[in-house]
């Protein structure tokens, strides 16, 4: 067990660096059994602390040092101090080199941090603290020097040399061996560092930027995935275009890069100009990637493109100001997607995320602020709250500046930091100063954790023809955070008459009517508004477009709420309402399930359902959304207790119901969506995606009637498909349905014709893994011994102990507790080989709170097992200890 408790870093205790590197002048020697890395730091002491010359202290893990000497004088040991996490020695002038040679291992790296092989490419991840595994260094993020790195290694087995900036020099070595000089003229953190040494292939094109300069694009993969890049390709010029034309930002260097690697620990990586990504985020093609996986490509492209600006030219001072470049970005990356998709489908599927999963780590043990106090690994804090959270308080600040506000502020924030490393307050700061408004209020999203609760009730006076909204604002108490203070909170909203139409909104006080939908700004923990010269009682459509991530509540009957989804305008809405006439009859369900009485669906939601599968005019992937029912996490989540149990019997006795009563429409959509998917060749553009979403969304439900027809036509799909979407769905219709011959011939059919193929293995684990059918952990536990799975990889981690732990709610909560034993068990073995990847399979573990007394108990008794087991990482002991605080 764990004698030393990691230490806890606050914010609070944040000082400027004593010394500046200017420049940093790499040399790596890659061998097979070993890597040399020589450093020279060109170094200052900072000019803006005092004139004396404290000890310098460099930040250095699992590295043999082999020489170090300052300006030119090789110190002894006698020089300088030596320990697991740093080399401390004392600098004789303000200005001073320091020059040192370490040997490292990246070919027994198993944590994939630092320098790293992976499938015998050597690569890098530094963010946030691994570049202090490759040399001794200041290794901080408000720490930005120019960086010139010379790779060498044998030519035959790593033709291709990579690094940041521009390429300025090559050449052959004797021996066999070659060696390649990467300059990057911008200043830069070491997290943003990063090397690739392999026998890679490349597409190449190229981009004009706004000012008519050339810069070459190279995606990088292994040969036999050559085939898989276009799509990420034309995602990245689309992604150039887009944010010169929206954010006015060009493209700096000659040259941008990407590689795809297999064993990465993320999803893809901005360092300057060599972005190096997760192969999953790169590689897409119509036989072995799905819709979602194009969609992802896209995304994640874009996203790592944007850090260009929001991170790399202006980047965070300090690992708490970690959101400032994330939430930003993926702020960005989701404006980006809307704009090449659908914005209402974007929308809904980024606030059912953020309410299935963030929303639950806001009221789990490891809740913090968008800008963390405190953290004991940072790698830890690269969560839901920073990212997509962190995105939502930049979208509320372009709901209340408006969008030319908001690019103003924008202008101003990269120009008055541009080569600056800053905090959340400087870009609040750009938006105050760009727009004249006061946002020290707004500023308590950054500092306050929890998702605040919004209640909402109203009252109409026929006499005076007025409208009173009242809005009740809370937020729950969080670790380290028992009470809160009132939020800026955006509310959107629109009033309507009968007839569905927007009514004129006039608040007392107003001259004239201000539009028919507008934000208004609760920022009182109690605050009314009352709407003038209204004829009738209208109905209010809240919360539009979810302009607040809060919870909110308004009684709204089922009638009123399958009115909404028939009339809203506003897209966003109308699938709120059906998600909200769902949960209610869920609930519903789950209450006579506990109780022991027979299920009886409210045929309100089927009604609601046949009028959205016969409203022609509906965007397809919009049809798509609404018949999805919210799933079992989120019900879990909104649940005071959950009962797992009742919750999957709930929900699957709804989707019966709704497969038996809708069965012709179903099938009707579902035949002419597959005819045209037969007849026209696979394009990865929204309006196919929208066709095979709703195509299998309706596969889904039909399977569930049993019928030999649909079994047929579920096979049909499977065999003669030309792309992943369909065949993936129907293996995984088949593989929750009740044909277990069809179900295991067509699993080894397609494991036989995808085996060499690793991405598209993944997804053969995963469909089995979230199968909810009895024996979910068995399957588990036998798919961990099958060829293509391993431990050392985490997209397999993901795929298969991920998706049972965070996806099969049914199974993984067995009675018994095996399937937490099983997931401790694992979490248990990751630590000792890659802490990052084993910690954050913990989440399942961590909301133990939720569930029953006998859950409970087991659950907890799993941690406290994990804590037990001996040395752990300070990742895992971090979060293991929070949870059972």
């Amino acid at each position: 067990m764990r004698t030393e408790q990691p230490k806890m870093i606050y914010l609070k205790d944040y000082q400027a660096p004593d010394y500046l590197i200017d420049e940093t002048h790499l040399t790596f020697e890659l061998f097979e059994d070993h890597t040399l890395v020589h450093a020279q730091l060109v170094m200052r002491r900072n000019p803006t602390l005092s004139a004396d010359l404290p000890p310098l202290v460099l930040d250095g893990q699992q590295l043999e040092l082999l020489s170090v000497a300052l300006d030119d004088r090789e110190l002894s040991a006698a020089d300088y101090q030596l320990d697991d996490s740093h080399l401390t020695l004392q600098p004789t002038a303000a200005s001073f080199v320091i020059d040192s040679s370490v040997r490292i291992h990246p070919e027994s790296n198993t944590a994939l941090e630092g320098l790293y092989k992976s499938s015998g490419m050597f690569c890098t991840q530094c963010e946030a603290e691994g570049f202090r595994k490759i040399t001794y260094y200041l290794d901080r993020p408000d720490v930005m020097s120019k960086f010139t790195t010379t790779l060498s290694a044998e030519q035959h087995s790593y033709p291709v040399l990579l690094s940041n900036g521009n390429p300025i020099a090559s050449g052959s070595e004797e021996g066999g061996r070659h060696w390649a000089t990467w300059e990057d003229p911008f200043m830069k953190p070491a997290y943003l560092f990063a090397l690739v040494a392999g026998d890679l292939w490349c597409v190449e094109d190229q981009f004009t930027t706004m000012s008519q300069r050339a810069v070459t694009l190279r995606i990088y993969v292994e040969p036999e995935n050559i085939d898989k890049v276009q799509h990420a390709m034309d995602s990245l010029k689309k992604s150039m275009k887009w944010d010169e034309e929206v954010y006015g930002r060009e493209y700096d260097l000659d040259i941008f890069m990407i590689v795809a690697v297999n064993d990465f620990n993320m999803g893809a990586m901005e360092n300057k100009g060599l972005n190096i990504f997760n192969s999953s985020c790169v590689l897409a093609k119509a036989e072995t990637a799905t819709d979602a996986a194009h969609q992802r490509v896209e995304a994640v492209v874009a996203h790592e493109y944007f850090h260009n600006w929001s991170g790399n030219r202006v980047t965070c001072r300090d690992w708490f100001q970690l959101s400032l470049k994330e939430g930003f970005t993926v702020f960005r990356d989701s404006e980006f997607s809307a704009d090449m998709n659908s914005r209402t489908v974007k929308r809904i599927e980024d606030v059912a995320y953020l309410r299935t999963h963030q929303f639950a780590e806001d009221a789990g043990p490891m809740a913090h602020p968008v800008r963390p106090d405190a953290y004991m690994e940072i790698s830890n804090f690269y969560t839901l709250t920073i990212y997509e959270k962190g995105s939502e308080v930049l979208r509320m600040i372009h709901t209340l500046l408006g969008a030319e506000t908001f690019r103003k502020g924008s202008d101003l924030y990269f120009a008055r930091h541009d080569g600056q490393a800053v905090t959340c307050d400087d870009f609040v700061q750009a938006m105050e100063d760009a727009s004249g408004v006061d946002l020290t209020q707004f500023k308590r999203w950054y500092t306050q954790a929890g998702t605040p609760r919004l209640e909402a009730s109203a009252s109409y006076d026929a006499a005076a023809n007025s409208y009173r909204l009242e809005f009740r604002q809370s937020c729950p108490a969080t670790p380290g955070q028992a009470e809160k203070l009132p939020f800026v909170i955006p509310v959107e909203l629109a009033l309507l008459d009968a007839q569905g139409r927007e009514l004129p909104l006039q608040l007392v006080g107003e001259e004239a009517p201000v539009g028919r939908s507008r934000v208004l700004q609760v920022t009182q923990a109690e605050q009314a508004f009352t709407f003038i010269n209204l004829a009738e009682k209208p109905l209010p459509s809240l919360l539009r477009g979810f302009s607040a991530p809060v919870k909110l509540s308004f009684p709204y009957d089922r009638d009123q709420l399958m009115f909404l989804m028939q009339h809203d305008s506003d897209g966003f809405n109308r699938w709120e309402a059906g998600q909200q006439l769902s949960v209610q009859v869920l609930q519903e369900l789950i209450g006579q399930y506990q109780r022991g009485e027979a299920l009886v669906l409210d045929q309100r939601l089927v009604a609601a359902l046949r009028s959205v599968l016969q409203d022609e005019q509906l965007d397809q992937a919009m049809v798509a959304e609404m018949l999805s029912l919210p799933g079992e996490a989120y019900l879990t989540e909104i649940s005071e207790v959950a009962d797992v149990d009742a919750i999957h019997a709930a929900r699957e006795f709804a989707r019966g119901e709704l497969a038996t009563a809708l069965f012709d429409l179903l099938w009707q959509r579902y035949q002419a969506n597959r005819e045209l998917s037969r007849s026209t060749a696979y394009i990865a553009e929204f309006t196919h995606f929208a066709r095979r979403s709703l195509q299998n969304i309706a596969l889904s439900y039909l399977v569930l009637s049993g019928r030999p027809e649909v079994l047929a036509a579920c096979l049909e799909q499977y065999e003669a498909c030309d792309n992943m979407t369909e065949r993936l769905t129907a293996l995984a219709v088949l593989v929750n349905s009740p044909f277990e011959s069809e179900r295991a011939t067509t699993l080894a059919a397609f494991a036989e014709h995808f085996k060499d193929n690793p991405l598209v293995m993944d997804q053969w684990f995963s469909v089995q893994a979230g199968s909810t059918l009895p024996g979910g952990l068995a399957r588990v536990q036998a798919l961990m011994q099958h060829p293509a799975f391993t431990l050392k990889n985490p997209n397999k981690v993901r795929a298969l102990i991920g998706a049972f732990a965070g996806q099969n709610l049914v199974n993984f909560h067995a009675a018994d507790g095996s399937g937490y034993r099983f997931l401790a068990d694992q979490v248990i073995s990751l630590n000792a080989s890659n802490p990052q990847i084993a910690s954050r399979q913990l989440s399942p573990l961590t909301r133990w709170r939720k569930y029953d007394d006998k859950r409970q108990a087991l659950m907890k008794g799993e941690l406290e097992r994990i804590l037990a087991s001996g040395e752990l990482s300070s990742d895992v002991y971090e979060v293991v200890s929070k949870s059972l605080a």
